[in-house]
């Protein structure tokens, strides 16, 4: 399983000038070695692209994604690592779904395919990340 990071999905839907080539390749790139999958999380920040869940279903089942639950392992665990970022001085309060992102990735042990690697390098390290940058 490989999450797909909402920029990726917004690139793609949008038809974004600057990365829509980049997501794209990567979407069918990565969709030949692992399952492509989002979360909730990544669901409700897509919603505000759509009309309509079924739109949104549709959308996501013709590029070949699927959305997956999250487990409470995962949920706490985006809990604390907000906790740290809000304690090492982290002042912005509309991070959280990344860390959601990161935790559910963190959990599984899968990937994701993302163009915001900062935060998710910084708080899951070991989580494996697809970026324009490469891996670590």
């Amino acid at each position: 399983m490989l999450l797909v990071d909402t920029n990726i999905l917004v690139d793609v839907f949008e038809d974004d000038p600057l990365w829509a080539d980049w997501s794209v390749g990567q979407l069918r790139a990565q969709a030949q070695v692992h399952p492509l999958g989002i979360n909730p999380v990544i669901y409700a920040e897509l919603s505000l692209t759509f009309a309509s869940v079924r739109e949104l279903d549709e959308n996501l089942e013709g590029i070949g994604v699927s959305v997956e639950e999250m487990p409470r392992a995962a949920l706490f665990l985006a809990g604390r690592a907000f906790l740290k970022y809000r304690r090492a001085g982290g002042t912005r309060t509309n991070v959280l779904a990344d860390f959601f992102i990161g935790a559910h990735a963190s959990v599984l042990g899968c990937g994701i395919l993302t163009r915001d690697e900062a935060r998710y390098r910084s708080y899951f390290p070991r989580v494996h990340l697809v970026t324009p940058h490469g891996a670590p």
